[in-house]
Parts: structure tokens; C-alpha cells; sequence
């Protein structure tokens, strides 16, 4: 019967000892791998991207790269540059304006675009937009906004000389 209550105990002692490790603040057996991990998953830019400490360090990784098309971004703040900016995220790539009405129009208009993919297309864009009443925008003006859009990301990409 001793024997039976010495494994329990030493089998006890084990696990206590195993949790405690996990649980030591990264400094365990299984502590240091995962803090490790962690910081390369905080540099590596997955998961959720790069960490909030990171970014207000400076200390981002100069290889992780922004699954959001720069000439779509920068095409899309041109085109719609006479509406004011609310919010920019081009980690998401969403850009949320304000309302403004076009030179020479009357009508108020207010987008939200999103840039959801890095290769210069049309399936990498797509706009949502409403008048100041809250009414709907006609299909042929988003369109039209669309394209104008998707016209200047390709001169911005001649001019840049990658083509």
C-alpha cells in the first residue's frame, strides 16, 4: 500500500510541477517556447498583425506586408478627395468619409471603400455609398465612381514605371 501511495504522490508532484511551470510568466519548461512563439507571431505580423507595443515602438517588422493594393489606396483618395476623411485603416483597407458634395454637384455623398486584395483589379474594390438623407445612391454611380477610381490606380501604376 505504500507503494500504491508513493506513485499518487509522486505522479501529484509531476503535475503540480507541470503547472507551474505553464503558468510561471514565461520563465518554465514550456514558458520560454511560448513566449517565443508569441513574439514571433507578434513580429511575423500574424494572426492578428503586428502587436499594438510594436507599432507605438517602432519596432514593426519591416517584412510584413499589407494585403492592400497602394495604387487602389492612393486612386481612392484622389478620386474622392472633395469628401472629408472620417477614418483610415489601410491594415484593413477601409476607408470610411465623411459627407461632401462633388465640384459642380449639389447632392451630398458619403463612402465607405474597401480595398480587399493586393493585385491591381476590380474585384479588389468595393464601395458603399449613401446620400445625406440616408437615401440610396444609384448602382450607376457607384460605377462610375468605381471606374474612375480604378482608372487613376492604373495611371498611378504607369507613372510609377511597373508596368
Amino acid at each position: 500500500m505504500s507503494i500504491g501511495r508513493f506513485t499518487r504522490g509522486l505522479i501529484s508532484g509531476a503535475l503540480i510541477l507541470a503547472l507551474a511551470a505553464c503558468s510561471g510568466g514565461g520563465k518554465g519548461w514550456f514558458g520560454d517556447k511560448a513566449a517565443k512563439t508569441r513574439e514571433d507571431r507578434e513580429m511575423a505580423g500574424t494572426g492578428m498583425g503586428t502587436s499594438l507595443r510594436g507599432l507605438l515602438n517602432g519596432g514593426a517588422n519591416p517584412n510584413t506586408t499589407v494585403e492592400v493594393n497602394k495604387y487602389i489606396w492612393n486612386a481612392s483618395l484622389d478620386v474622392l478627395s472633395f469628401l472629408p476623411i472620417e477614418s483610415v485603416d489601410p491594415f484593413t483597407g477601409v476607408i470610411v468619409t465623411g459627407y461632401g458634395a462633388p465640384p459642380g454637384g449639389g447632392r451630398a455623398y458619403r463612402a465607405t471603400i474597401y480595398v480587399q486584395d493586393p493585385a491591381l483589379d476590380a474585384r479588389s474594390l468595393r464601395i458603399a455609398m449613401q446620400t445625406k438623407g440616408g437615401g440610396a445612391v444609384a448602382p450607376e454611380t457607384v460605377r462610375a465612381v468605381e471606374d474612375a477610381i480604378l482608372t487613376r490606380a492604373r495611371q498611378l501604376r504607369v507613372q510609377d514605371g511597373k508596368l
